[in-house]
């Protein structure tokens, strides 16, 4: 066993590790995702008195999931020892209706979600997660077993740039052992999940696996290794992606994205692949691409000469002019309430923000979908240029009705009735993965 592999981490250790993830501002104000396990509680401890010696201060965040009857008291206890260490503690909790499948994944989004606008709130721009190398090893198996190639297999990235804050996981390179001897050491007590012993889980079930291959000589660390440097491989392709993009796609503000197929075509085959999935992840708002096997089969037909229209990860794919389209694909999606001064997240990829001053009634407002018919009432009433706009592409744009009538398509340029541009302060498409993105971070 390497020193490296054992005892406390050190301040002087953990603040190399954070030299990594930087820079930060002086005063450096650092969120962490606390659950009250031994991962999380080590992390929220060594932010805290790094962030200290630096004049700043750490906050834990507690998702009180209400998955389980006693959620709200576990979160009240890791509150109140979060609290012993002085570091501010703030409780968020998952409201609304829960799932009933696919659990562990609905609750990590809707966790990632309600942090991730916590930081927005309260204009904090970096938020740690308490993921180790041991996380690591097992994000790898699980990605291996699906079949991932190169990005899936470079498992978490040390920094995840979002649209509200930075995601930083300076512990990758640390087994858990030693955050448990960090804690043991300064004798802090600490919680574990029950549904981190459910075999009925996939990560647990791949938990158990890494200790079958520790046994017969392959650890977690060798793993993470590989995992590492698949990392750095990454992080290169991804240069050459954004590349490749900056020439073969534009975004319209409506966020269609425009794609040549012609220049995918010169593009050596991941790279194309990974242009496509960047794009497919933008469009849609999701986390992540589609399954590889998935992705190869659209990109043969793109590269064979596309001639209908496709959908794949919440996308359609319909070629125009010489040119592919992919917008949202058309489904039902939410009509959400606006209210003038507060600001409207639709679809997890646009903002919307109606001036203070609109003196409306509250929820006359909405935002949804121009949808068929909408795209039909006001295709004749723009500007040549849009009205020229791509009928899939404009059906997927942001429209704004008052009590059921549109009065505005802003990424259009249709405004009716007295709703001015100025009175929408703002309409921005910003999805949480960018086009471009930002190179693998390895730690």
């Amino acid at each position: 066993m390497s020193s490296s592999d054992a005892g406390p981490v050190t301040q002087i250790e953990f603040a190399a590790l954070m030299e990594r993830l930087g820079p930060f501002e002086s005063d450096p104000e650092v969120a962490v995702a606390v659950s009250g396990g031994a991962d999380s509680l080590a992390a929220a401890l060594l932010v805290h008195e790094w962030a200290r010696r630096r004049g700043g201060r750490a906050i834990g965040l507690i998702v009180d999931h209400g998955l389980r009857d006693e959620s709200a008291d576990e979160a009240a206890l890791v509150a109140q020892r979060l609290s012993k260490l002085n570091i501010k503690p703030l409780v968020l909790q998952w409201h609304g209706e829960k799932p009933s499948a696919n659990v562990q994944a609905e609750a990590r989004q809707a966790r990632y979600q309600l942090l991730s606008d916590c930081c927005a709130r309260n204009g904090v721009l970096h938020l740690v997660l308490g993921h180790h190398r041991d996380d690591q090893a097992e994000t790898f198996m699980m990605r291996l077993s699906r079949g991932s190639g190169l990005y899936g297999l470079a498992a978490m990235s040390a920094v995840q740039e979002q649209a509200d804050c930075r995601i930083l996981r300076p512990l990758l390179t640390l087994p858990k052992r030693r955050l448990l001897e960090t804690l043991h050491a300064r004798g802090i007590e600490y919680v574990e999940d029950p549904s981190n012993q459910n075999r009925n889980y996939a990560r647990i079930r791949f938990r158990d696996l890494l200790t079958s291959l520790a046994a017969e000589g392959l650890p977690a660390s060798r793993l993470a290794e590989t995992s590492r440097r698949l990392g750095r491989a990454r992080s290169a392709t991804d240069v050459v992606v954004a590349a490749a993009l900056a020439r073969a796609v534009s975004l319209h503000p409506s966020g269609v994205a425009f794609l040549e197929p012609r220049i995918l075509m010169t593009l050596p085959r991941d790279v194309a692949l990974r242009c496509l999935a960047r794009t497919l992840a933008t469009v849609s708002g999701s986390d992540y691409g589609p399954r590889m096997e998935r992705l190869e089969k659209l990109l043969e037909k793109i590269l064979g000469g596309l001639t209908l229209g496709v959908t794949l990860s919440g996308c359609r794919l319909v070629p125009w002019r010489q040119i592919l389209v992919i917008c949202r694909e058309n489904r039902p999606l939410p009509q959400i309430p606006l209210v003038a001064g507060c600001l409207t997240r639709w679809d997890g990829r646009f903002d919307v923000l109606l001036a203070q001053n609109l003196e409306v009634p509250a929820g006359q407002f909405t935002i949804g979908a121009l949808g068929p018919e909408g795209w039909a009432q006001i295709r004749k009433e723009i500007d040549p240029i849009s009205s020229g706009f791509p009928p899939l592409a404009g059906e997927a744009a942001l429209a704004i009705r008052k009590a059921g009538e549109i009065v505005s398509a802003p990424h259009l340029g249709y405004f009716r009735r007295g709703l001015s541009p100025e009175k929408i302060v703002k309409c921005r498409f910003r999805p949480g993965n960018s086009l471009s993105g930002v190179a693998f971070t390895v730690a």
